[in-house]
């Protein structure tokens, strides 16, 4: 039985055109609901895809705790084996730049299943690499990523598809759980299969959950690209857009027949355009800076525990990766409801102004940003103890309580910035994600990479200064956004109608 509803109350006339880089097309659109979904419909959408989501990080993380079992296996360095975890950085931020812009053209619901299907087929080879193939090993896992980074663009585009701007806040921080969390669950689960099953039964695992996940994709998950579907009135044009078992509605008018309804203008396939935006620059900026200390916190954890809390068995060593998880349950909840509440109070104090006869001018980066200075400071704050904990070998309980707030405001912060880039730059919702995954695993490979050299010149306690003050000088492209946004995107606007 079909789980959608009518939801008449939201129109294409409401704050999604605030936020429009391109005009509307005739006076006759503002009479369509921008989704056809209702609520549950649209929660269910959200939560396929943050499950998709999930398999983005996981294979990065999952196998940590057997990085010295592979060692051993194939007879090569530590260093040799930490080369995966770099290959698979590097081909997780450059994958997205192609399969989400193709998706933003061709459709969501195709690109999922080739990805899931790609990280299938990688994981058996993975699964069944000789102990003499390390080069295979290496080129599957780059084959690995290149299937599953880009889910993360992939749902941020259907949510782009379904959401106006009300309510696509509380919709990201649910599907940026599936992201964020699996960094945290991933080592329990290895550790818990590297110790029962032997490091192979870790992609045995991947295997059977990433074909469960794209047998479900098959059956549920309906086309939402609006280039092809619009609001979701329109009926697919070929039968690889259509769920096996539709129990989400999908349009049936025939959009070669329709006068009356319109679908949107394909958009460039090449994201790196959007680079050349100021704004979109601005928040790639300080989103892949504040990613890249967070995950290199979360990557070092264990080796910093082991070195400074020997007692830590490696089961337990994995579980403290559940304090940063639980952090960011929280500010994946917290933070979804207080940016659709933020963004209705100022739309509301807006509208009773004079100067909101010009929709394009409501300063939507305001509305989204206002409270991202508040949660860097505090990020800041959590970077300069998190060394000097670490430094003085603290009670346990001081890191845990700072990884779940690191966790909290990492996530708020994520949440928040994506769901702006998705507001200011509409129609390319998952090339503009692209982006952002190219720019944060870039930064994150290479802060990696050079954090045991530094904290073997500087130690421990001022590395992590520098990284907190590189954060805190941050602040000022928050403020620079929230005051020249809306100018760029309104000028951004004009050249579009020009063109």
């Amino acid at each position: 039985m079909p789980i959608d509803e009518k939801e008449p109350e939201v129109t294409d006339s409401s704050p999604e055109l605030v936020t429009a880089t391109q005009p509307p097309v005739s006076d006759n659109v503002n009479l369509e609901p921008y989704s056809i979904h209702g609520r549950k419909a649209k929660w269910f959408l959200v939560g396929m895809v943050a499950l998709a989501g999930f398999f983005s990080p996981l294979p990065a993380n999952i196998y940590f705790p057997a990085m010295p079992a592979l060692a051993t296996v194939f007879n090569v360095s530590i260093e040799s084996v930490n080369l995966t975890v770099t290959i698979y950085l590097a081909m997780q931020g450059i994958s997205p730049m192609l399969w989400g812009p193709l998706s933003d053209r061709l459709g969501r619901r195709p690109m999922f299943m080739i990805c899931l299907a790609i990280l299938v087929a990688a994981c058996i080879g993975l699964a069944l690499t000789p102990a003499s193939a390390f080069w295979l090993f290496l080129l599957l896992r780059a084959l690995q990523a290149g299937g599953c980074a880009s889910t993360i663009a992939l749902g941020s585009g259907v949510i782009g598809d379904i959401s106006t701007p009300e309510e696509r806040g509380g919709f990201f921080g649910m599907f940026n759980l599936g992201p964020m969390l699996a960094p945290c669950i991933g080592p329990v689960l290895g550790g818990a299969l590297n110790d029962g099953l032997g490091w192979r039964s870790i992609f045995w695992f991947l295997t059977a959950f990433a074909a469960a996940c794209l047998v479900f994709i098959a059956c549920f998950l309906p086309e939402t690209m609006r280039t092809l579907v619009g609001n979701g009135s329109f009926a697919p044009p070929h039968a690889i857009y259509r769920p096996l078992i539709p129990i989400i509605h999908q349009g049936t008018i025939d959009p070669t027949n329709s006068s009356h309804m319109t679908r949107a203008t394909r958009q460039s396939v090449n994201p790196l355009k959007l680079f050349l935006y100021k704004d979109v620059l601005l928040t790639l900026s300080y989103t892949g800076i504040v990613y890249a200390v967070n995950y290199t916190i979360t990557a070092t954890i264990s080796n910093s525990f082991a070195h400074i809390y020997p007692y830590l068995s490696d089961t337990s060593i994995g579980l403290c990766y559940l304090a940063s998880g639980g952090g960011m349950i929280l500010g994946s909840t917290l933070t979804g409801k207080m940016l659709d509440w933020e963004y209705r109070r100022i739309r509301e104090k807006w509208d009773r102004t004079p100067q909101s006869t010009k929709s394009s001018d409501f300063p939507i980066e305001v509305a989204r940003l206002r409270m991202v200075p508040v949660l860097l400071v505090i990020f800041v704050a959590c970077v300069l103890a998190w060394g000097w904990c670490l430094k003085n070998k603290v009670s346990i309980a001081g890191p845990l309580v700072l990884q779940v707030i690191l966790g909290y405001t990492s996530i708020s912060i994520l949440n928040t910035t994506m769901t702006l880039m998705i507001d200011i730059v509409p129609g390319r919702s998952s090339g503009v994600i692209a982006c952002t995954n190219l720019v944060r695993c870039s930064l994150a490979a290479v802060l990696v990479s050079l954090i045991d050299k530094s904290e073997a010149h500087l130690g421990q306690g001022w590395t992590y200064v520098v990284l907190g003050l590189i954060c805190f000088f941050l602040l000022p492209l928050i403020y620079i956004e929230m005051r020249l946004g809306p100018r760029w995107r309104s000028a951004r606007q004009t050249n579009f109608s020009t063109m």
